[in-house]
């Protein structure tokens, strides 16, 4: 083989070899995760990713016989990261919404859950009522922050502050920067459990449940759904329940029960 040949079959080769990895990296799933929104999915000291989300996709993932790989996108980044195939599909306690699934899918939720209010525990506000001509916080494009922009006039809300994430909302609740936190109670409750300077003064009912979210009609939906079924058959989700928030979850909850996928009215 002459010095030319040899350049062509090693590029030849080289190529064969960079489709094979590129291959073997779209079997993956790319998981959009907005990191630091505990207890859902969070980074320990030593840059481990965990959370009750973070368990439900890698079991999920070794059911389909894949590998997972987490990547770290402000909430309101995962609706477009999906839609772009950017991400394979998307958590953090994300709601499902009739609204939302005009543009995106859903597989059968796992979480029922509410928003809340959380302050300083020496601000004296003991709930929303006396929130008026106060500061709330929330996190942009969430459920969150649709309730309080829907209720600002009815609580007369003086401003609502949008942030990427709990953790920089909470900062500027403790500088007083904000008054208020409207956001998931259980994220919330998880969170302030060890921190005597903060309280969850009022649960808001919204009937909201919790799921993993995909571009519209992406055939992994129905996969990750069939086996979101068999782990709550095995009683998977309702252990993770049991470990993340320390109770066991309702057999009525859709942490326990087998729901159909949500689809659009």
């Amino acid at each position: 083989m002459t010095r030319t040949s040899k350049l062509k079959a090693a590029i030849v080769s080289t190529a064969f070899a960079a489709t094979g990895a590129f291959a073997a990296q779209a079997a993956d799933l790319t998981v959009g995760a907005n990191i630091g929104n505990v207890p859902w999915e969070f980074q320990e000291a030593d840059g481990k990713i965990v959370g009750f989300e973070v368990d439900l996709v890698n079991e999920i993932a070794k059911r389909l016989g894949k590998s997972v790989e987490f990547v770290n996108t402000p909430f309101n980044g995962l609706f477009p990261a999906v839609q772009s195939g950017r991400i394979d599909m998307a958590i953090s306690s994300i709601t499902i919404t009739e609204k939302r699934l005009e543009s995106v899918s859903f597989a059968q939720p796992y979480y029922d859950s509410d928003q809340s209010l959380t302050v300083t525990a020496t601000s004296g506000t003991t709930g929303l009522k006396d929130m008026e001509g106060k500061v709330v916080g929330v996190d942009t494009g969430s459920t969150g922050d649709m309730w309080a922009d829907r209720n600002k006039a009815d609580y007369k809300f003086g401003e609502i502050r949008r942030f990427e994430g709990l953790s920089p909302a909470m900062l500027d609740l403790v500088a007083g920067r904000v008054d208020g936190y409207i956001s998931d109670i259980p994220a919330l409750l998880y969170y302030v459990k060890d921190k005597p300077d903060l309280k969850v003064v009022e649960r808001i009912p919204t009937g909201e449940k919790y799921s993993i979210m995909f571009n519209k009609g992406a055939p992994l939906a129905a996969e990750v759904n069939d086996v979101i079924t068999t782990l709550k058959g095995e009683g998977f989700i309702a252990k993770l329940h049991e470990s993340w928030f320390g109770a066991k979850a309702e057999d009525t909850t859709s942490t326990v029960a087998v729901l159909d996928m949500p689809a659009a009215e």
